[in-house]
């Protein structure tokens, strides 16, 4: 084998290595949110975490470009680090009139991903994923909700080599929301 093979041959392991790290943190986060473990889930988010999810809007399909709102926008939410905790607090407090009692959440993560990888494969520091999510609910006897879509997240390392969410954007493929809330963590 040529040292170029060889070569090419260790970036591909490094990707799927890399890949396979990633897509068990995915994995992990949404097991601490099903479990409804949010203090664990906020270990995960970097301190510059921004989280959001953009409205989607039922245009001609040439206004494509016009298919979401922008960042600064009308949003379902665009979320730091500290709303994020006020959100998760709120949770906590067993006084949050939709999530008493608390709801029954699935997150289910498909289609991972690597989007881009910096500054390589061979010593990543910064990674973009594109995954597809399907959150199911159900609270009390009747109410259940589905929300479907694609997010983009970026993954930084930190100063220990764990990975830390640095932005999640979310696309919901529901133009209308039918839920009563919108108190899940995505």
């Amino acid at each position: 084998m040529t040292t170029a093979s060889t070569s090419s041959v260790d970036a591909r392991l490094a990707t799927l290595l890399l890949k396979d790290e990633l897509t068990e943190r995915l994995h992990l986060e949404a097991d601490l949110l099903d479990e409804q473990r949010f203090d664990e889930w906020l270990e995960l988010l970097d301190d510059d975490v921004t989280y959001t999810m953009p409205l989607r809007l039922n245009v001609h399909h040439s206004d494509a470009d016009r298919a979401s709102t922008k960042e600064g926008d009308v949003s379902w939410f665009e979320d730091d680090l500290s709303t994020l905790r006020m959100r998760v607090e709120q949770l906590a407090t067993g006084e949050h009139w939709a999530e008493e009692p608390r709801s029954r959440v699935s997150h289910l993560v498909s289609n991972i991903r690597l989007l881009s990888v910096a500054p390589n494969p061979m010593a990543p520091e910064m990674v973009e994923v594109g995954c597809r999510f399907l959150v199911y609910r159900n609270r009390v006897a009747d109410e259940t909700d589905i929300w479907v879509g694609r997010r983009t997240d970026t993954w930084r390392a930190d100063t220990q080599g764990h990975w830390r969410l640095l932005r999640r954007h979310l696309l919901l493929d529901q133009g209308v929301l039918m839920a009563k809330n919108l108190t899940v963590l995505f």
